[in-house]
């Protein structure tokens, strides 16, 4: 079974469901609403990626009858779907504003559904990742011979992203009430 990318919308999909079953529709119209500025996925990108995870047996769908309206398909996490979505919350992410804005932050709100204890630690744990990061980028730009004006830039920018990235976790404590 081919694995999903870290920053993947399969992932909010079983996220989604494991806090309860529930069909397509729904589901989209959850991550537009509390996910939107951050996964923009369409209804259509939303159906075949719940097709994929029942394909792969990560999740499983049955036909729930309406009145007067047409079948819909209900779907609800399986034990492999559970397991999958449990390692890829516990993984760390990768000290990019990229993977930090996508990955970090959808993490960071299934954790703080389940428990605002375990988003601090995780955010926690992303600052010292990201000021690791950090100290390697610096460590790189010092190395630099200084007529590699390009690469220089390149690294500023990225050295500049990740001290705001710092700010910003300092910051989401606080917005969550996670200070200490």
């Amino acid at each position: 079974m081919a694995q999903a990318a870290a920053v993947s919308p399969e992932y909010v999909l079983l996220g989604l469901l494991s806090q309860q079953p529930a069909h397509g529709y729904a589901l989209h119209e959850r991550i537009t609403r509390e996910l939107g500025t951050i996964w923009h996925i369409s209804l259509s990108q939303t159906y075949n990626l719940l097709n994929r995870l029942e394909a792969q047996g990560y999740i499983s769908g049955a036909a729930q009858e309406q009145e007067k309206l047409p079948t819909r398909r209900r779907f609800r996490l399986t034990s492999a779907g559970r397991r999958r979505f449990e390692d890829w919350l516990s993984a760390p992410t990768e000290p990019s504003a990229h993977a930090i804005r996508m990955e970090f932050l959808t993490r960071l709100f299934f954790a703080f559904a389940v428990s605002p204890a375990t988003a601090r630690v995780m955010i926690n744990q992303q600052i010292v990742s990201t000021q690791e990061g950090l100290s390697h980028l610096r460590t790189a730009l010092s190395e630099l011979p200084p007529d590699q004006t390009f690469n220089r830039l390149g690294l500023e920018f990225r050295v500049r992203q990740l001290t705001s990235v710092i700010d910003w976790l300092d910051e989401c404590r606080v917005m969550l009430g996670l200070a200490h």
